[in-house]
């Protein structure tokens, strides 16, 4: 009889300009059983070498730094091949500048001042492929991505809206399902299927928009209309 072989633990990056806080985040996450801190950086410009070396599974990314900022370097690595996962730290709940690492393909964002059992639990949740935002904190994001002038809102919704037509009927009610915040486990249960298919579904429509995370697809649904589009959404 065989068991099965216990999983690696999360292999995580921390990168923060503030010793202090590099401190105390290796404090709070070195308790933890599942979860190894394998090094630390100073500055964004160390980002790249630094998973080159230490292969991490999730990087903890400070939103500013003085040489290059957690954006620059969220965006440098994920645009790389087998890009670490990638969680910002701010001290902002709904910046701009979070919603460009969001764009970017990070997998989400926590605040400094987060109690240190959600920031584990925020580290483990992007390892296994979860975002690590709340639906409203989503929402605020997208409200700020909603932002501009009229003609802006009507130019990315027209772009949204040709992007969800070239999705299958299932894949663009699994689409809708991300963009109001439900996990694979509540989609599945409301759509009548498996977590395996809906993880399935999820995947396909990454892939061919070219995303990097859930989060991207709420945007897209959200600029389309389709979260305030009955006939769009899946019923609760």
């Amino acid at each position: 009889m065989t068991t099965d072989a216990p999983a690696a633990p999360v292999r995580l990056l921390v990168i923060d300009d503030d010793p202090l806080v590099r401190a105390g985040l290796a404090l709070m996450l070195g308790g933890a059983e599942d979860i190894v801190i394998v090094g630390e950086g100073a500055d964004g410009g160390e980002a790249a070498a630094l998973v080159d070396r230490l292969r991490p599974d999730v990087v903890l990314m400070d939103i500013r730094m003085p040489v290059m900022d957690g954006l620059s370097a969220t965006e440098l690595l994920r645009g790389r091949p087998d890009a670490p996962e990638i969680i910002v730290l701010t001290t902002f709940h709904a910046d701009e500048q979070v919603l460009r690492a969001i764009r970017a393909g990070a997998a989400g964002f926590v605040l400094k001042d987060t109690p240190p059992a959600q920031i584990v639990e925020s580290v483990r949740r992007v390892a296994a492929g979860d975002p690590v935002l709340s639906p409203a904190v989503t929402r605020q994001l997208m409200a700020r991505a909603a932002g501009g002038g009229r003609d802006d809102k009507a130019d990315r919704a027209e772009r949204a809206r040709e992007r969800v037509a070239l999705l299958a009927d299932r894949e663009r009610e699994v689409a809708v399902a991300v963009g109001q915040g439900r996990s694979n486990a509540e989609i599945a249960a409301t759509l009548y299927l498996s977590v395996a298919t809906v993880k399935t579904q999820v995947s396909r429509v990454l892939a061919k928009f070219g995303f990097n995370n859930r989060v991207q697809i709420a945007l897209l649904v959200h600029d389309a209309g389709l979260l305030d589009d009955e006939t769009g959404s899946s019923r609760p």
